[in-house]
């Protein structure tokens, strides 16, 4: 398949962006921090703050403005997961699941599917995620067992997924099946679907160690149809396109897991110049400030290298290696 052509990085003026991530820091400390504890100890999905993720705008944060996005460069999406993910990685899941979904219908829909549905998504109206994990597979994407087998005008879907972010919540998933006889790599293709469609079945909310308050489930199709249109990219190519999305979708979880790692070393500081042991501050013993010098540094680094991998996704470089 030829590759896609490559397309300008998306700017924003510097004050613009400042009054962005600015009501973005306000939104935290108004709605965020408030709450954070109770509703993830509680398991407790944040509709209220869903809701005003769409009004802000972060459910089309990078869609394109000429779809009603507001068409934000990788830069500034960086940003906003850091300042997000810093006290709350479950809501960044959120809207980076529903925003990878539509941003591969942005670069591999056609244009009749992105004037349908691009809109809808930058809005908020609907939301989706992505349906790839299999029970039997894990994210080895070359060993999915769902099927897509054509019938008439449109194909009929059987098989099962796991682990799937907003899977409970979505209202549209972008689905990986195999529709070819090869296996591995080749043969797998990409749908898009309403997760209200006969044969569209949502399993068990499942339970995880962390990050309480992001729905994950299990979902299973069974004799699951969807319009012939509803076929992403060309047939057969689903993993080629799949490969061409995950740097962005790597880039994002690692600037969600760093901002937390940060967010967790400066409370660890803050704790130890309080804490009391045997007449001094934990921050006063040797060993203490060793350790936290060592952590410091590799904080450091790690935000050194995400600025590096950051630039090389605006300049299409950064690979899946």
């Amino acid at each position: 398949m030829a590759s896609l052509p490559k397309e300008e990085p998306r700017t924003i003026a510097a004050d613009e962006e400042a009054a962005f991530l600015d009501t973005i820091d306000r939104w935290i400390e108004r709605e965020v921090k408030p709450v954070v504890m109770h509703h993830d100890h509680k398991d407790i999905w944040p509709a209220e703050l869903v809701d005003q993720m769409i009004e802000m705008g972060l459910f089309g944060a990078t869609i394109g403005q000429e779809y009603g996005g507001l068409g934000l460069p990788a830069t500034t999406y960086a940003k906003i997961v850091a300042r997000i993910s810093s006290y709350w990685m479950a809501i960044t899941g959120i809207f980076n699941s529903h925003l990878i979904m539509a941003c591969a219908v942005e670069r591999f829909g056609t244009p009749a599917q992105k004037a349908k549905w691009l809109p809808r998504f930058a809005s908020g109206e609907i939301r989706g995620g992505l349906a790839l994990t299999e029970p039997n597979a894990g994210t080895d994407l070359q060993a999915i067992r769902t099927t897509a087998v054509r019938e008439g005008d449109g194909w009929r879907i059987n098989g099962a997924k796991t682990f799937i972010t907003n899977g409970v919540t979505a209202d549209i998933a972008v689905i990986a099946a195999r529709t070819g006889a090869e296996p591995g790599a080749k043969g797998i293709s990409l749908f898009f679907c309403e997760t209200a469609r006969p044969g569209y079945q949502v399993g068990r909310k499942l339970d995880k160690v962390g990050q309480h308050s992001s729905d994950v489930a299990e979902i299973f199709f069974d004799d699951l149809r969807v319009p012939a249109e509803y076929l992403l990219g060309a047939e057969n190519q689903g993993f080629v396109l799949m490969m061409q999305e995950l740097p962005q979708e790597r880039m994002s979880i690692a600037v969600t897991a760093h901002s937390a790692a940060q967010r967790a070393y400066d409370l660890t500081v803050d704790y130890v110049k309080q804490r009391q042991a045997f007449g001094h501050t934990l921050l006063e013993f040797q060993n203490t400030r060793f350790v936290l010098a060592e952590l410091r540094t590799k904080l450091q680094v790690g935000w050194a290298h995400l600025d590096a991998c950051i630039a090389a996704l605006l300049q299409g470089k950064l690979t899946t290696d």
